[in-house]
């Protein structure tokens, strides 16, 4: 690709940012918490969460699923309260850096780690035995159609990130508490719909990992460049921003710019690693068929 291209695509994207720029939002009364207050424990968060824990401490309990499986659904719920519980939630509503790490674990990290742990599987494990078989089909056929079209899966995970991340949108999320559920909403289930049409792959062609593989590169790469923006950018892109950095004794620019960082380099790790497992799985079918 050009240089020219690559300037004329940086410069739409900044763009794109600057246009949506809205007013900055109300400010909090105070500094954010410490970290062993920063908790948010409200009903509409933590029943759909106990209700997640719940089904797959049953579910693992009772189907005994390999222990790698069991390790993975155990750190994908770690990673999910961590998100929302304690302390990203909170601390978000002053550091632009805490936002963006509450969405790389909602889009990035829990949901490929929940998605290992089968919970098909364990959600069958949670009913009585009789119905189980009837029910662990159901959810096995309705994960397949989930789990089919890739490429619109990969089209709405990043749509719904670059969305969420128009400075219009972060502010509205910071003012309005059902704008604000609802985007932690659609980046977790956008991350789960993903995961899951990714590591489907693995169970099927050899044709079919390089979708997946495509599907990752794909998402890192437009997700690593609205972290380059976010961290190279000579302005704040997030205005309603500044007055909440200095309650937390950050600058707000120095914030973006880490809040980029983490966009860039950490946030794309889950997505290099399970690329380099499916290429040596990909790579191994090929060594097979070759022989």
């Amino acid at each position: 690709m050009s240089r020219s291209v690559l300037h004329a695509s940086a410069a739409a994207g900044f763009a794109l940012l600057l246009a949506a720029a809205p007013a900055a939002a109300v400010t909090p009364d105070g500094p954010p918490p410490p970290l062993a207050q920063a908790w948010s424990l409200s009903l509409r968060t933590l029943l759909p969460l106990a209700a997640v824990v719940a089904m797959y401490t049953v579910g693992i309990w009772r189907t005994r699923p390999p222990f790698l499986h069991g390790i993975a659904g155990v750190a994908g719920l770690v990673a999910l309260a961590l998100a929302v519980l304690w302390p990203f939630d909170a601390w978000a509503a002053y550091a632009l850096s805490a936002h963006v790490a509450q969405h790389m674990l909602l889009l990035a990290l829990a949901p490929p780690l929940l998605v290992i742990a089968r919970p098909a599987r364990l959600l069958a494990g949670c009913v009585p035995a009789r119905p189980r078989a009837t029910v662990e089909r159901y959810a096995a056929t309705s994960m397949r159609r989930l789990e089919a079209p890739l490429g619109l899966a990969t089209l709405v995970h990043v749509v719904v990130l670059w969305a969420w991340h128009l400075p219009a949108a972060t502010s509205a999320a910071l003012v309005s508490e059902p704008v604000h559920r609802l985007m932690l909403a659609s980046v977790l289930l956008a991350g789960l719909w993903f995961w899951s049409a990714v590591l489907a792959r693995l169970q099927t062609r050899d044709g079919a990992i390089a979708g997946a593989l495509v599907a990752l590169v794909t998402a890192m790469m437009l997700m690593g460049f609205l972290g380059a923006l976010l961290t190279f950018s000579p302005r704040l892109l997030y205005p309603a921003y500044t007055d909440r950095a200095l309650l937390a004794g950050l600058d707000a620019l120095a914030d973006q710019q880490l809040a980029g960082l983490l966009m860039w380099v950490p946030g794309g790790l889950p997505y290099l690693a399970v690329g380099l497992w499916l290429a040596v799985v990909w790579l191994r079918g090929v060594q097979r068929a070759a022989a």
